[in-house]
């Protein structure tokens, strides 16, 4: 057990956190209070290859492997979570299920595109009524001469307002729950497909977090992706990898709330010495570090998995990296506004917006209880 990065992931480490250092933390501020998507970011992302990181150069794609994409991840996160959160929903969400399951030609019209970051990709499976148990999906495909026709609406989809692509499910046999869902590519542009509601959120604000409507919307038969009434089993691959992803991305918003406490306590004096001598502030920090080595760790593991005949293995690290350093990253946030005291309260200083970005990480990608079952669920399998 080899716990040293390669020297290609040490490379990508430094080159990614010094763009993260900056390029993104001095305009991770104006991004948060202006709402808008970072698309000068995005765009010199594409020029790093971070956009298809993990997916082969013949698709052209950075084909590294997938802790490499977990230490990216968490690097441009700790720079900004918002565009953290951007990378990972295209890499694991949109590109993830067109490469595992699309057809050599669905691949090469759209993975390509897709990899270069010249398209931003989404994916749609959350509906008002449809979050945790997507057996709840009332979003319906119907084939009428030769299309899809889509009928439904999408909500909470990150990316939905600047994509080119959405990878969405949709009820195509009625009456059978999960076996009866079908997942399809959509084009944006396509008749009947429109972006709804934007998200106005207490966190990660620069990302695009809208609703997506499928009116009457027509697609050709082969927009299909996978096999009809395979959707549940599309969507379940498709969470594992991206819990990896708002894992790493928690691990990252972790890093820098400690990084700012740190630098704090060592400059804030109090009662004529640093706070940083202070036994109770040492304490916090010494949770902080260790939690969030803990985190990265098992995001390491969770990530090494990734594509290996290991599947239920995976899901289930997957499940544990998620749920730890998503709580990991709320209890740490907490911590540094508490060294931070009254400034870490007010705007001044990065610490509240570290809190705020941190809270979703325990929601999307499957709430901490859904990870608790999915954990559970294997484990008890195992005995």
């Amino acid at each position: 057990m080899d716990f040293n990065l390669t020297d290609e992931q040490q490379m990508l480490r430094e080159t990614v956190r010094q763009f993260a250092e900056n390029e993104l933390k001095p305009k991770a501020e104006h991004y948060d209070r202006t709402h808008e998507f970072p698309m000068e970011h995005v765009k010199k992302l594409r020029e790093m290859g971070i956009m298809g990181i993990v997916y082969p150069e013949e698709y052209n794609g950075a084909g590294m492997d997938y802790v490499s994409y977990a230490i990216a991840v968490e690097e441009v996160s700790r720079g900004d979570a918002s565009t953290g959160v951007i990378v990972s929903a295209h890499n694991s969400l949109c590109l993830s299920p067109i490469y595992y399951f699309g057809s050599e030609q669905q691949k090469k019209t759209y993975l390509s595109r897709l990899t270069t970051g010249e398209w931003i990709g989404c994916f749609g499976i959350t509906e008002p009524e449809a979050g945790s148990d997507a057996g709840g999906t009332k979003t319906t495909a119907v084939l009428k001469n030769g299309s899809w026709v889509l009928n439904g609406t999408k909500n909470f989809i990150t990316n939905g307002g600047v994509s080119q692509i959405a990878v969405v499910t949709a009820v195509t046999d009625k009456g059978i729950g999960h076996k009866g869902l079908s997942f399809f590519i959509i084009e944006k542009g396509t008749p009947g497909f429109s972006v709804g509601k934007t998200e106005d959120k207490l966190g990660i604000c620069a990302s695009s977090t809208t609703e997506l409507v499928f009116d009457n919307c027509a697609i050709p038969e082969g927009n299909m992706l996978g096999k009809r009434g395979d959707g549940f089993k599309i969507a379940m691959h498709t969470l594992d990898g991206g819990r990896v992803g708002i894992a790493a991305q928690a691990v990252g918003i972790a890093q820098a709330a400690l990084d700012t406490a740190v630098v704090y306590a060592k400059d804030r004096n109090q009662f004529g010495k640093p706070i940083a001598d202070f036994q109770a502030i040492q304490w916090m920090i010494a949770d902080m570090a260790t939690e969030i080595e803990a985190s990265r760790l098992l995001v390491y593991k969770a990530a090494s998995l990734i594509g290996t005949a290991e599947r239920q293995r995976y899901s289930k690290f997957a499940a544990m990296a998620k749920l730890f350093a998503s709580e990991t990253s709320h209890r740490v946030t907490h911590k540094a506004i508490q060294i931070l005291g009254g400034y870490g309260y007010v705007k001044d200083y990065p610490v509240e917006r570290f809190y705020r970005d941190a809270r979703v990480t325990e929601i999307y990608e499957g709430t901490s209880e859904i990870q608790r079952l999915v954990i559970a669920s294997n484990v008890l399998r195992e005995y």
